[in-house]
């Protein structure tokens, strides 16, 4: 039996108050290798709190969550910290490009936590991606020379390029026009299947949302089957 490559189980997480906040109240997840899945649910409900935790950015006050079947909840910052930068790919409503380098030079900037220089192999790969994505042309443009939709596309690009295991999205087409948005999505969907790359996105887009194979809803601090069409959508 193959062990899924994400699962939460019995996620609790609350934050400070008079009284606390109690954002997840028992919240449970599987997601097998390769999947798409969507995450909706209201401002508010939870779902940037999950893709925390998904993405080792924060620890559950109780439960488990584990990556290939490692508990996330016991490494320590140091090991959490490699996990994030090489199992883990993030994709912001933001690009977040650094303004001072290459499209190149920012596809290039995770393979360096580990590393003095770039490894070969590396800057292969990135040009192969951006080719893939059609941004060749512009690997030695910087990001301020790119459309909104140029930038989103090198930002998923980056999240790529140490093959991780898990794509992680926060409301990857938020900040885009629809005709971008859905370049993008489509993008996403496709690599998904390209880079057998997990994929999970929280979205307020039912298009977006629809575009996975499955969708789950943030409700009352539970993870929840949700309907094809998001009813968060905008």
């Amino acid at each position: 039996m193959s062990v899924p490559v994400l699962e939460l189980q019995d996620v609790f997480k609350a934050y400070p108050g008079s009284p606390p906040v109690v954002v997840l109240n028992g919240a449970s997840l599987s997601v097998d290798s390769g999947e798409s899945l969507a995450i909706v649910g209201p401002s508010g409900s939870g779902k940037s709190t999950i893709l925390n935790l998904i993405g080792a950015l924060d620890l559950p006050d109780h439960g488990t969550v584990r990556l290939s079947g490692q508990n996330l909840t016991k490494l320590s910052s140091a090991e959490l910290a490699v996990v994030r930068n090489r199992d883990i790919g993030f994709v912001f409503q933001s690009h977040h490009l650094l303004p001072q380098c290459t499209v190149l030079e920012n596809v290039l900037v995770p393979t360096l936590a580990f590393n003095r220089t770039v490894p070969a192999s590396a800057v292969i790969r990135a040009n192969s991606l951006l080719k893939r994505v059609g941004l060749a042309a512009r690997a030695n443009q910087l990001p301020g020379r790119l459309s909104g939709g140029e930038r989103q596309r090198c930002a998923v690009v980056r999240a790529l390029i140490n093959q991780p295991k898990l794509l992680l999205a926060d409301e990857p087409t938020g900040a885009l026009d629809r005709a971008n948005a859905e370049a993008v999505g489509q993008l996403l969907v496709e690599l998904n299947r390209e880079e057998s790359v997990t994929l999970l996105l929280v979205t307020h887009s039912r298009e977006l949302a629809a575009l996975m194979k499955r969708s789950v809803e943030v409700r009352d601090g539970k993870l929840l089957a949700a309907d094809r069409v998001n009813p968060y959508g905008t």
